[in-house]
C-alpha cells in the first residue's frame, strides 16, 4: 500500500521555505524596547500604589545599568520618582543619579535643586544620602551648590550627616582645592576631632591626613594625641588604627609622657585585632627611640607575649607577614624570641612553602648554647626534604650559620661540620 505523503512546502522566490523570516534586529533590540516599557512603567509610578511594586521597577533600572546598558533615557522619570519616603527607592535614585552624573554633566544640573532640598530634610539618613550623592556628582560647577550644604553638615544634630559631611569635604578638595582653602573648613575639622561620635572623629583624620598629604598629615600636639588616646576605646577596629598610626609622628615632650602614651596603648596589645597590635608595636619602637636603651629593652619584652600569640592564630598570608616582622624585630633586638624558638618550628601539613622558608632563615638567628642542638636537630630533619630542595638548602645554609657565628657553644662548630660531612656521601 502506497504512503501518502504531505506535499512540500511552497517555496519562495528567496529559497527560503514556507517559514516566516526573522527580523535580524529581533534580539539586539529586545533590550531598547525593555527600557521603553520602563519608560512606561515610570511613568505611571506615581499612580502605583503597592511599595513593592515600585521598589521593582527601580531595582530594575539599576539592575539594567550594572549590566552596562545605557538607560540614561529614563533620566527624567526617574527625577520624578525621587519625590518618595522610601528610603529604599531614593537610594536607587541616587545612585542612578551619581552614575551618569560624569558622562552626562548637563542631566545631573536637573537633579541639583532636588538633592540641595533633601539636604535638608527631617529625616538624618535622607539629609545623609542626599549630601553623599551631591559630593560625588565631582562636576566643577556644582562646588557652589555644595558648600553651604557641606558646612551645614557640619553641625548637624545627627552622627551620621556629620561624618558624611566630613568625607564630602575630602570630595570638595579633590574637586576645587582653593575654593576649600577660602572656607576655612580645615579648622572645623581641627575642632570636629572633639566631636562625641568615634566615627566622625576618624573620618575627620583620615580627611585632614590626604588634605594635607604634601605638607606629612595632620598636624599633631600634645593635647590632640592625648585626648585621641583617652578615647581610643570608644573607636571601631579602623578607628583605633587610624589613631595610632599618628603616634610615630610625635615626639614626646619628655620620658614621663612616652610613658603615659604606651600605657594608654597597652590594652589595645590584648584585642584580636592584628593590624592594631601591628600598629601598636610600631608606636612602641617609635616611642623607644626617645628613651634609653634599658627601657628598649623592657619595651621589647613587653610586646614579645602578643606577637607569638599572633604567630599561633591567623591564616598563613599573616604568618607571612608576621615572620617577616619577627626577622625585623630579632635584628633590632636580638634574643627577644631566644625562648620562644619552638613557636618558628615548622607545623608539617599546615605550613605553606613562603612560610617554611621564612622560620628556616629564622631559626640560626634565634640559636644560643641552650636551645642550639635542638634547633640543628629541627633543622636535619628538612634536609632530606625530597619535595622541596630549596628547603633543604636553606636548613643546611642555616646550620651552617649557627657553626660560623660561634652561637651554639663548645662543640657546635664540630657537630654541624661532621653532619655536613656525612651528607656528602
Amino acid at each position: 500500500m502506497a504512503s501518502t505523503m504531505p506535499p512540500p512546502p511552497p517555496q519562495h522566490a528567496d529559497g527560503s521555505g514556507g517559514a516566516a523570516p526573522v527580523p535580524d534586529s529581533y534580539f539586539t533590540e529586545s533590550r531598547k524596547g525593555e527600557v521603553n516599557e520602563l519608560r512606561n512603567l515610570l511613568r505611571n509610578f506615581a499612580t502605583e500604589r503597592d511599595p513593592q511594586r515600585k521598589r521593582d521597577i527601580i531595582k530594575k533600572v539599576i539592575a539594567y545599568m550594572t549590566l552596562g546598558i545605557d538607560v540614561s533615557r529614563l533620566f527624567t522619570e526617574m527625577m520624578l520618582a525621587i519625590e518618595t519616603r522610601d528610603l529604599v527607592i531614593k537610594k536607587m535614585v541616587y545612585l542612578f543619579l551619581c552614575n551618569y552624573a560624569t558622562t552626562h554633566p548637563d542631566l545631573a544640573q536637573m537633579c541639583t535643586n532636588t538633592l540641595v532640598k533633601d539636604c535638608g530634610n527631617d529625616d538624618p539618613m535622607v539629609r545623609g544620602l542626599a549630601l553623599r550623592s551631591l559630593c560625588s556628582l565631582r562636576l566643577p560647577q556644582m562646588v557652589e551648590y555644595i558648600s553651604e550644604p557641606l558646612r551645614r553638615s557640619l553641625t548637624d544634630g545627627h552622627a551620621y550627616v556629620r561624618k558624611t559631611g566630613v568625607m564630602g569635604i575630602l570630595k570638595l578638595h579633590h574637586l576645587d582645592a582653593d575654593t576649600l582653602e577660602q572656607s576655612q573648613m580645615v579648622d572645623i575639622l581641627y575642632d570636629m576631632l572633639r566631636d562625641p561620635d568615634a566615627q566622625v572623629v576618624s573620618n575627620c583624620i583620615v580627611v585632614l591626613n590626604e588634605i594635607m598629604q604634601s605638607s606629612g598629615g595632620m598636624a599633631i600636639n600634645r593635647a590632640i594625641m592625648m585626648h585621641l588616646l583617652n578615647r581610643i576605646h570608644e573607636f571601631s577596629e579602623f578607628g583605633v588604627i587610624v589613631v595610632i598610626e599618628l603616634i610615630p609622628r610625635y615626639i614626646p615632650a619628655n620620658d614621663g609622657e612616652a610613658y603615659a602614651i604606651m600605657t594608654l596603648l597597652d590594652p589595645v596589645l590584648k584585642t584580636s585585632n592584628a593590624s592594631a597590635v601591628l600598629a601598636v608595636i610600631q608606636a612602641f619602637l617609635s616611642i623607644s627611640r626617645h628613651l634609653e636603651e634599658d627601657m628598649t629593652r623592657h619595651v621589647m619584652t613587653r610586646i614579645k607575649a602578643p606577637f607569638v600569640t599572633l604567630l599561633s592564630a591567623g591564616s598563613s598570608e599573616f604568618g607571612h607577614v608576621h615572620l617577616q616582622n619577627a626577622h625585623a624585630l630579632v635584628d633590632l633586638c636580638p634574643g627577644i624570641f631566644d625562648d620562644e624558638y619552638r613557636q618558628f618550628y615548622i607545623k608539617q601539613g599546615h605550613d605553606p612553602t613562603n612560610v617554611q622558608y621564612l622560620k628556616v632563615s629564622l631559626l640560626p638567628k634565634l640559636a644560643n648554647p641552650s636551645n642550639a642542638p635542638d634547633i640543628c636537630v629541627e633543622l636535619a630533619e628538612h634536609v632530606y626534604s625530597a619535595a622541596e630542595p630549596k628547603l633543604s638548602r636553606l636548613a643546611v645554609r642555616a646550620m651552617t650559620r649557627i657553626a660560623c657565628r660561634n652561637v651554639g657553644g663548645s662543640g657546635c662548630e664540630q657537630s654541624v661540620a661532621l653532619r655536613l660531612v656525612e651528607w656528602l656521601d
